[in-house]
């Protein structure tokens, strides 16, 4: 590598910046962000410049750089607009040996800027090397979006208490597989939902001595020792396919599994965010075909959460919209296992959206219904009368075996053959297809397209903006409606 990683302490040091304008601004609110005592060499400043040494904040020296401005000074960020001043401000900072940063000359200097993610204490910072800010700006933002600024609590607490766990577990391993066990623990959960003083109560409680001998297998921290880690349970909803709309605590309990059980709606690629060292069970149902039944699903839950492992039950959409979730937390419940449920996006709203169709719209639906397609003793048992009001979207989930038989019982119950319908296959991943038509005329469309599960049936007036507003929706490479195609993502 061209350059080497590291964090240094700027707290009070005298730090020099040579130039006025917006890129000496940014570099100043860097350098002031770590405490820096600053020194601003520049005939004018920039607004943000301005206010910040009218409030003393900065001291300002306003005329240009002169040879022997470099002395004293612990770091040095040359950011004028002339790249010869730039130069010599680079050589005379060498001379005297100080650290330099040179503004869009980064090779000149011997200190490049990172764009750091602050989670004080905790920071991650990223750099290209001088090559491509705007890349590194980006990045951060990214990895921003998926640390949350409780992480910084998270490392204050464990720097609370780093000093008395040296104290009391002699060995190195046992020391970090206790740390281990309290950043992946419901300590953590705890501190990152908000609970500082109820996280710092749980670890205090914890370190209180203990009777029982410990035992030295999977971890976690009780009586000041290592012991059998019970194991948890997290039921997560994996939205309807595309893995972009995954939520952010979604992955981040997905990433510290040791077992994943997943059904046959979870896309390949969401299940590409496990870890690649966890055990996968695939637990997948379709219709006369369970890999597992249900009860024993939430057997194996039990079983491997009392085994001490970290449980990821991995659900197509959002587990508790007809995904059964209820019953498996009620077995965990029923078996004293810890859980924690995360909501994903439903089908519904996932597939509807990336079809360009509002569920509800003040002109056409002012309610919506869901209901599943699964037959009970081969018939299609809904509450007819109610799915043929007025003015509401029906959406129908696994459907398509039974999209005939719904149709023609929607139509015996007085709903209008004209009907706006439409069925949404794999809807967000890349085989995307969407058909739009009647209530009469939906079946025999979908009957000769060879359509796949799984499918999203909607019916209801909200259908015709299909039309209008498709092309406005995430593009998804391959997405194509039948007979028409979306246009280039360009």
């Amino acid at each position: 590598m061209d350059q080497f990683p590291l964090f240094i302490t700027l707290r009070e040091r005298r730090v020099l910046v040579v130039g006025g304008g917006p890129v000496a601004a940014r570099k100043v609110r860097s350098v002031i962000n770590a405490g820096a005592d600053i020194h601003v060499i520049a005939p004018t400043l920039c607004g943000s410049l301005a206010t910040l040494a009218e409030n003393d904040t900065i001291t300002h020296d306003a005329r240009n750089y002169e040879a022997g401005d470099a002395t004293d000074f612990w770091l040095i960020v040359a950011a004028t607009n002339d790249n010869a001043v730039n130069l010599q401000i680079a050589e005379d900072a060498h001379s005297v040996g100080a650290l330099v940063n040179v503004a869009d000359t980064p090779k000149v200097g011997n200190v490049s800027f990172a764009s750091v993610v602050d989670r004080a204490p905790l920071q991650i910072a990223i750099s290209t090397g001088g090559h491509s800010p705007i890349l590194a700006r980006l990045l951060r933002a990214r990895i921003a979006a998926f640390i949350p600024k409780s992480y910084g609590a998270l490392a204050q607490l464990a720097g609370d208490y780093r000093d008395h766990i040296k104290t009391r577990f002699d060995s190195l391993n046992d020391r970090r597989r206790f740390w281990e066990a309290v950043l992946t623990g419901p300590i953590a959960r705890r501190l990152l939902t908000g609970d500082d003083a109820g996280a710092r109560a749980q670890l205090e409680a914890s370190l209180q001595p203990t009777s029982s001998t410990p035992a030295q297998s999977d971890v976690s921290v009780l009586g000041g020792s290592i012991e059998e880690h019970p194991g948890e349970v997290y039921l997560v909803g994996a939205g309807p396919g595309d893995p972009d709309l995954l939520t952010f605590r979604a992955l981040r309990l997905m990433h510290q599994a040791d077992v994943v059980l997943h059904d046959r709606l979870v896309s390949d690629d969401v299940l590409a965010l496990c870890p690649p060292e966890a055990e996968y069970v695939y637990v997948g149902k379709r219709r006369a075909d369970h890999a597992m039944p249900q009860d024993t699903i939430n057997e194996t839950l039990v079983k491997y959460a009392k085994a001490g492992k970290r449980v990821l039950r991995l659900k197509g959409g959002d587990p508790f919209i007809f995904g059964r979730g209820g019953e498996e937390i009620e077995t965990l419940a029923e078996a004293n296992v810890r859980f924690e449920v995360v909501p994903g996006i439903t089908a519904a709203a996932g597939c509807a959206s990336y079809a360009g169709i509002p569920l509800t719209h003040r002109d056409h639906a002012q309610a919506c219904v869901f209901v599943t397609g699964h037959l009970k003793a081969g018939e299609l048992q809904l509450n007819w009368e109610h799915l043929v009001q007025p003015n509401q979207t029906v959406v129908c989930y696994m459907g398509l075996t039974a999209l005939a038989e719904l149709c023609h019982k929607l139509q015996m119950h007085g709903l209008a053959a004209d009907t706006p319908a439409a069925l949404v296959e794999r809807g967000t991943t890349h085989h995307q297809r969407v058909f739009t038509s009647t209530v009469s005329e939906l079946p025999s469309q979908v009957a000769n397209a060879s359509v796949k599960a799984p499918t999203l049936i909607i019916i209801g007036s909200v259908v015709t903006l299909h039309e209008k507003l498709r092309w406005f929706t995430p593009w998804v490479a391959g997405l194509q409606t039948e007979g028409q195609t979306y246009p280039n993502d360009t």
